[in-house]
C-alpha cells in the first residue's frame, strides 16, 4: 500500500470532503471543505470523483514524503506553488497535476492571501468513511484521519500504489480571486433586529476577527442593535447563517457550525459566495450586499455552470512551461533568462 508519510504537518492540516450530510437532527455538524469548489477543482485535476477527499490546508502547507509507488496530486491554491523535492527540487504553480515517485518529497509553500489551499491525490484516501464522509470534524474528534489534524509522522494510506499513465493537466482558465462583498439573503429573523440594523450591514465594512475558526467567522465593526434582545429559543442553523449574539455583531457560521442555536439570524449569505467567505482569514476586509431569494437562487445555478466549465477546461501541462526553480535560481538583475522546461 502506498502512503504519504507526513514530514511536516502544517498549521492545520485535514481530511476533508463534501462534508456530512443528513445527521443533523442527531446533533452533528456537516464539516467538509471550507471551499468546496476549490476541491472540485483540484479533483478534476488529478481525475478523481468531484468530491473525493483531500488535504485542506490552513495558513501554512504540510511536506509529505511519498512511501512507495507514484502519486499524482494536485494543488488548488490562489498563490503558492508546489514542490516536488527529490535529488533536484521540481516548483510548480497551483492548478495543475504534477507526479512524484517514491522518497520525494511533496510541499507546498506560500499559499498566498486566502487561508486555504488543497491537495487532491489521485485515487484518493484509503480510510473508513465515518456516517458516510471522510471530513474532519476535529471538535468531535472522529472523521478524517484519527479525528484531528495531521501530525509530523502519521502515514495516510491511498488507494492508488501507482500515478495513472497518462500526461499532466492544468486548468486552462484558473479561477481569480473576488473580493466583491458578499451576498446575502435578509432573514430568517430580520424582523427581530432595529429597523436599521439590515442597512447598518450592507452599509459597513467588517474585519475578521481572530477568534474565527472552522466554525464560524467572527466580524470585528458596527454593532447591529437588537429590537428583542438577543435570546431566542434555539432552532436549525444553516450554512451561511448570520447570527448576532450579544456583543451585537455578526458571526458567519460556516463548515463546523452548531446544529442548533439561539441568537437572532439577521441574514444568510448567497450559495455561490459560501466557497470564497471559506477562504476568509483573520484581518480581511469584508462588505455585505443584499438581494433577494430569486437573485440568490440565479447566483447559485449561474456558479453551478462556471464551476462545471472550469472542472472541464483541462490542457496538456508541462510544454513550454516555466521550472520556476530554475527561474527563481537565476540573476534576475543583469538581464532576462529563459524560464523553459529543459533550457
Amino acid at each position: 500500500m502506498t502512503a504519504l508519510l507526513v514530514k511536516q504537518p502544517g498549521i492545520h492540516t485535514t481530511v476533508q470532503d463534501r462534508g456530512r450530510f443528513g445527521y443533523q437532527a442527531q446533533g452533528v455538524p456537516v464539516s467538509g471543505a471550507l471551499d468546496p469548489v476549490m476541491l472540485r477543482l483540484a479533483n478534476a485535476l488529478v481525475g478523481n470523483a468531484p468530491y473525493e477527499a483531500g488535504l485542506e490546508i490552513l495558513l501554512s502547507g504540510p511536506a509529505l514524503e511519498v512511501g512507495g509507488g507514484t502519486i499524482r496530486v494536485a494543488l488548488a491554491a490562489f498563490g503558492g506553488t508546489l514542490a516536488i523535492e527529490g535529488e533536484s527540487t521540481r516548483v510548480f504553480p497551483a492548478w495543475r497535476s504534477v507526479t512524484a515517485k517514491k522518497g520525494e518529497r511533496i510541499v507546498v509553500k506560500g499559499t498566498g492571501g486566502p487561508v486555504c489551499a488543497y491537495l487532491a491525490f489521485e485515487g484518493g484516501f484509503d480510510l473508513a468513511p465515518v456516517l458516510g464522509s471522510l471530513s474532519t470534524y476535529a471538535r468531535g474528534k472522529f472523521g478524517g484521519f484519527e479525528g484531528r489534524a495531521l501530525r509530523a509522522g502519521d502515514a495516510l494510506p491511498l488507494k492508488r500504489a501507482q500515478a495513472s499513465e497518462r500526461g499532466e493537466v492544468a486548468l486552462a482558465d484558473p479561477p481569480r480571486e473576488d473580493k466583491t462583498p458578499l451576498r446575502i439573503v435578509p432573514g430568517p429573523q430580520d424582523d427581530l433586529f432595529a429597523p436599521q440594523a439590515l442597512g447598518i450591514l450592507c452599509s459597513s465594512t467588517y474585519t475578521v476577527a481572530r477568534n474565527s475558526d472552522r466554525m464560524g467567522l467572527r466580524f470585528e465593526g458596527a454593532e447591529l442593535p437588537h429590537a428583542k434582545g438577543h435570546d431566542i429559543l434555539s432552532d436549525g442553523i444553516a450554512s451561511g447563517t448570520l447570527q448576532v449574539p450579544g456583543d451585537r455583531r455578526p458571526v458567519l457560521l460556516i463548515a463546523d457550525r452548531q446544529t442548533s442555536g439561539g441568537y437572532p439570524k439577521i441574514a444568510t449569505v448567497c450559495a455561490a459566495d459560501l466557497p470564497r467567505a471559506g477562504r476568509l482569514k483573520p484581518g480581511d476586509a469584508v462588505r455585505f450586499a443584499a438581494v433577494t431569494v430569486e437573485d440568490a437562487q440565479k447566483l447559485a445555478r449561474a456558479g453551478a455552470v462556471r464551476i462545471e466549465r472550469l472542472a472541464a477546461g483541462l490542457v496538456a501541462a508541462g510544454a513550454g512551461e516555466m521550472d520556476l526553480a530554475h527561474l527563481y535560481a537565476a540573476n534576475l538583475v543583469s538581464g532576462a533568462v529563459s524560464g523553459a522546461e529543459g533550457d
